[in-house]
């Protein structure tokens, strides 16, 4: 049992073991993201074995459900030692309001300045926790980051369990894994808790969160680990611990803790329809958070990995699609020019199977595990192409900020009705094992749609019941090609049909293209 230093006094220990955002959650409805044991091991014994049956005469093989560390009577004694660690996070925002509606547009000069711009006052509440005797705290960067880009952040109060409060300043913080560090100074050593090995933890683990929902201030809740390696989102962190322990408003940055008492996730999202805790709350896993926070103190600069490739999880279609097993290895969809992948030789619908003899899984996403590599460093990549494994060596390039890579995403336009093509005659037609119509992309149609050449097909109806519209194919969506060949004419997409079918596959890879957007390779379920 982790031993939590306290100011100036040793735990006291007896016979028994040792007693003694704006409020902001990320959530998703798509996502909108201390346990120590109270007594002795607990053997449940029942009569009947946990586990594979055995021969009833051979009972001293039968296995029995044995808890690692005991259900615990009661968490008082782990949260009496514990809470003193757990602090409320408090900040003061201000937010600057233009009182010209249309300052900073060109309509801006129309209406004058209509007096000087105002100020307003906003907060934010949440929780941490002191990883230090010096001071040190551990939260989320959502916590003290201001939500609205027009407000500054003016100052950060700590607030400990005894009502003491101190003034914050700000180490360090990181968008991308949502983590920051604060310090708080006084005369005597504050009490503090550790980091623990969150990879051991296992699903149905007991688990308790403290923090501060609703500003309520010092809330103790249990549950247990529903889950570990958990995908709940996107991003190169999007590995979570998950639990049913009740997570809330104010409770980003708390600490969930394990039956050891160390911290082995930083709670940090749930999933609701409803704003309120329904049991499924995230924690960024402690292996992931503590070598971020040594760098955040020590003023390292943190360096990631990247590719530049744009990627899709494998999926039963992209599977079917590629002749692939399913949940090993993900999509490549489109490599971005100049990066580290097109300069190794990746391309769109290669499929990456293991990255530095690490296989890429759904709980090890290909991100993650390249985020972690290096900048510079050469590793080799274990690819997919064309049906034919092969070793590709890269050399890990330099991930850009989160800011810089949302400016480089593209987004989809809307289809607009009068620039989408109609139908012509006998140059249409129905390919019914996709659910779609199709016409050639003719130089009319190409400047209609805004785009150059005239390879390919172009889409001009979709059964809105087959997969094809599941997937995301509308009027005016091109088909470059189809299983690796392109198409310029209807009659070469009814030949992939054909083959696929001819070699028992149940689905088609079209590389396609959406108005607006770049291309991408989508497996789509023949009927």
């Amino acid at each position: 049992m982790a031993e939590l230093v306290r100011t100036g006094v040793a735990a006291r220990r007896d016979n028994r073991r040792n007693e003694k955002d704006v409020t902001f959650v990320r959530y998703s409805y798509g996502f909108t993201a201390a346990l120590l044991a109270g007594g002795a091991a607990i053997s449940l014994i029942t009569g009947y074995p946990a586990g594979a049956q055995v021969a009833q005469n051979d009972e001293q093989h039968m296995r029995r459900a044995v808890p690692r560390a005991g259900a615990p009577e009661s968490f008082a004694d782990l949260t009496e030692q514990l809470q003193p660690a757990v602090v409320n996070i408090s900040t003061r925002q201000r937010i600057t309001v233009e009182n010209n509606p249309f300052a900073g547009t060109p309509f801006g000069d129309l209406f004058g300045s209509q007096g000087e711009p105002t100020t307003r006052e906003a907060q934010s509440l949440g929780s941490g926790f002191i990883i230090s005797a010096d001071g040190y705290i551990v939260t989320n960067n959502h916590v003290i980051s201001p939500r609205d880009n027009r407000a500054q952040l003016e100052e950060v109060t700590v607030t400990l369990p005894d009502g003491t409060e101190y003034a914050a300043e700000l180490v360090a913080k990181d968008a991308e894994s949502d983590l920051a560090v604060l310090k708080i100074e006084r005369s005597e050593p504050f009490p503090f808790v550790r980091f623990g090995d969150s990879s051991q933890a296992r699903v149905g683990d007991w688990v308790i969160a403290i923090g501060n929902p609703f500003g309520l201030g010092g809330t103790v809740t249990s549950g247990i680990v529903s889950a570990v390696l958990r995908r709940a989102g996107a991003g190169a962190y999007d590995r979570y611990i998950q639990t049913d322990a009740s997570i809330n408003q104010g409770n980003s940055g708390g600490p969930l803790f394990d039956m050891e008492g160390n911290v082995i996730g930083i709670n940090n999202a749930i999933l609701s329809p409803s704003g309120g805790s329904v049991g499924v709350g995230f924690a960024i896993p402690a292996e992931t958070a503590a070598p971020l926070v040594r760098k955040l103190i020590s003023g390292e600069e943190i360096l990631r990995g990247y590719l530049g490739v744009q990627i899709q999880q494998m999926n039963p279609d992209l599977a079917e699609a590629l002749d692939l097993p399913p949940n090993r290895g993900e999509f490549i969809q489109s490599v971005q020019p100049g990066e580290a992948a097109e300069q190794a030789g990746l391309q769109a619908g290669d499929v990456v199977i293991e990255v530095n003899d690490q296989e890429v899984t759904p709980e090890q996403t290909l991100s993650y595990i390249v985020t972690n590599i290096e900048p510079g460093t050469s590793v080799p990549l274990e690819i997919v192409r064309d049906g034919q494994r092969r070793t590709v060596n890269v050399t890990v390039g330099r991930r850009p900020s989160a800011e810089q890579l949302a400016a480089q995403q593209f987004g989809e336009e809307e289809d607009s009705p009068s620039a989408t093509p109609s139908p012509s005659g006998e140059d249409a037609s129905v390919v019914e094992a996709l659910g779609v119509q199709v016409i050639p992309l003719t130089p009319q149609i190409a400047r209609q749609l805004g785009v150059d050449g005239t390879q390919g097909l172009v889409v001009t109806r979709v059964d809105p019941s087959s997969d094809a519209a599941t997937k995301g194919l509308s009027r005016g969506t091109i088909v470059l090609s189809a299983n690796g060949q392109e198409v310029s004419r209807i009659a070469d997409l009814e030949a992939a049909v054909r083959s696929a079918r001819t070699e028992g596959r149940e689905a088609v890879l079209l590389r396609v293209r959406s108005r607006g957007g770049p291309a991408l390779l989508v497996p789509i379920r023949l009927r």
